[in-house]
């Protein structure tokens, strides 16, 4: 406790250098495993499955490591580097370098070990160096995790545990969202949950004059145009009250991203501003019964007949889709190709449903999904039967071009992703600290207890982490920069982060926390989904690895 932090961040530095060649060596191993005469071999990769996805995982680790010390270097560099942030870096350091060591864990009983990534003992020795040791050993003592817990009981209802590194325009965002979130959804969150409602439109007309909606959407177009590091901050906080309501604006993001990037000039001009003010909700419908994740194998097609599209076929997993306005709609357009190369991505609209009439629209039919959690929205299946677009809104004017404008998006919504799963992370920590601090057992507060009070510590180190590395991916984009890899370690790592948080909220409050009236029994099972939506955390690992495996990384 008593080294300075220039010290700390020197040796955090030192710390970094041998995880990055602790993660070189890994990746050599496993590249000359999964090749075949030079050329990485699929059938090699699928063999050595759990190897590969350990290697994102470390690798994502290894990130995560690097924005925690560019984080902190950012804060002592401005003066605002408390104890507080001391103390979240020096456990985040302990910790994550101590997993790397020992066994990093992809899932509850999934542990990728040095040994799997071809790591032997050479290896880990050049890894464990005195600076890592003494990390491990500082960041791992008890009188950290304690101290961390004293500094959030002080501070509970904080909107924050830990400066997040953002400059004063962003602060003055993320409060003006907090205070939203906190007195107009989070109050009534749990119960919308428990009636299995969707979100009030009072509320959605309050997120619309907010600027939810157009928030990164060009000033051109009727938007606020700002930053996607804005739309992670918003996110979080939105998250924080509800992650239904947080993920209301990822219709939009989506939508708008489509547009923005695949779009003709007519179509932006047309849709943007619709989208921006809230005038026109609009849902993702791309995921078919049998494709999930394979999204070039679809089948519901469109045939052109005039100045019509019609559409045949049936999706599922549509979120908002009987309130939507208009549909981002995948069609194959071309019935001669089974892959990606003959899909296309059409503006669909379509008249909003009632409960009674989910989707009064000729050619189109659908039922409800119903779901553990995130039920503010409702999930839905949908048959579509001769259902009719006008041939004007084939976005971009070209057949073909569906699975690449849909690729175009998967950043923004994968960042997005992971700030979603910070605030639900966030809402965990603050059911979990609230509770312990207010039950009594054996005649004092549960948090008084060492193993309560070092849950919620950790808790607030983790996300500390996840927020870093979701922050990282967001100026990446922000600078018009590749970042499909970074986007896609902190979706991974964040949504582990907020299922691991909601897990040990509920386990704080014991009992209590398996009844349905406690929000936190909610907030489990609105955490699960972020390990399968946006990219399940297999096909995450999957696609991250096979970007490291490739060389088109470092």
């Amino acid at each position: 406790m008593s080294t300075t932090v220039p010290h700390l961040l020197a040796r955090c530095e030192d710390a970094v250098f041998a995880a990055e060649g602790m993660f070189a060596a890994a990746r050599s191993s496993l590249r000359e495993r999964v090749s075949e005469n030079g050329k990485l071999s699929a059938a090699a990769i699928e063999r050595h499955q759990a190897s590969v996805h350990g290697l994102a995982w470390l690798a994502t680790y290894v990130e995560a490591l690097r924005q925690m010390l560019r984080w902190a270097r950012e804060l002592e560099r401005e003066q605002r580097c408390g104890e507080i942030e001391r103390l979240i870096l020096e456990a985040a350091f302990g910790e994550y370098l101590a997993q790397i060591a020992g066994g990093i864990p992809m899932s509850q009983n999934e542990i990728v070990r040095p040994a799997a990534l071809g790591l032997g003992e050479e290896e880990l020795a050049g890894f464990h160096t005195d600076t890592v040791r003494e990390l491990i050993a500082a960041g791992t003592r008890p009188e950290v995790k304690a101290a961390i817990g004293d500094y959030l009981a002080r501070h509970q209802g904080a909107m924050y545990f830990g400066d997040p590194g953002l400059d004063d325009t962003m602060n003055m965002v993320r409060e003006q969202f907090f205070r939203f979130a906190q007195d107009k959804v989070a109050p009534y969150a749990h119960e919308w949950h428990l009636k299995d409602e969707l979100i009030p439109l009072d509320v959605i007309h309050e997120m619309s004059a907010l600027g939810v909606f157009g928030l990164t959407i060009p000033e051109e177009y009727g938007g606020a145009g700002l930053s996607k590091t804005a739309m992670c901050v918003v996110s979080e906080e939105l998250s924080r009250g509800y992650i239904g309501v947080g993920s209301l604006g990822t219709r939009s993001e989506i939508a708008a991203e489509l547009i923005l990037c695949g779009a003709t000039a007519e179509q932006r001009a047309h849709w943007l501003p619709l989208i921006a003010s809230g005038e026109k909700l609009p849902t993702a419908v791309f995921t078919e019964p049998n494709t999930g994740s394979d999204l070039g194998s679809l089948r519901t097609r469109a045939v052109k007949e005039g100045d019509v599209y019609k559409v045949f076929g049936n999706k599922t997993w549509i979120t908002h889709a009987a309130r939507a306005d208009v549909m981002t709609l995948l069609v194959r357009t071309d019935p001669a190709t089974k892959d990606y190369r003959g899909l296309s991505m059409l503006l669909a609209e379509k008249p909003r449903g009632t409960d009674a009439e989910p989707f009064p629209a000729k050619g189109m039919t659908g039922g409800e999904i119903k779901v553990l959690g995130y039920r503010g929205m409702k999930e839905f299946e949908i048959g579509f039967d001769g259902f009719e677009v006008p041939a004007t809104n084939l976005l971009g004017s070209e057949e073909g071009q569906g699975f690449k404008q849909l690729m175009q998006t998967f950043e923004s919504a994968r960042i997005q992703t992971a700030a979603r799963a910070v605030g639900v992370a966030m809402c965990a920590l603050d059911l979990g600290l609230k509770y312990a601090l207010e039950r009594q057992q054996f005649g004092k507060p549960i948090f008084a207890f060492p193993r309560v009070r070092d849950k919620l510590a950790m808790m607030a180190v983790e996300i500390a982490v996840a927020r870093q590395i979701a922050y990282f991916a967001a100026r990446e984009k922000d600078e018009g920069r590749r970042c499909d890899l970074e986007a896609g370690m902190a979706k991974l790592l964040a949504a582990r982060v907020a299922w691991a948080n909601a897990d040990n909220a509920l386990q704080i409050h014991g009992g209590n926390g398996f009844a349905l009236e406690y929000p936190v029994s909610r907030v489990l099972c609105d955490a699960r989904i972020l390990n399968i939506f946006e990219g399940a955390a297999e096909i995450q690992a999957q696609v991250i690895a096979r970007r490291l495996l490739d060389g088109q990384a470092n």
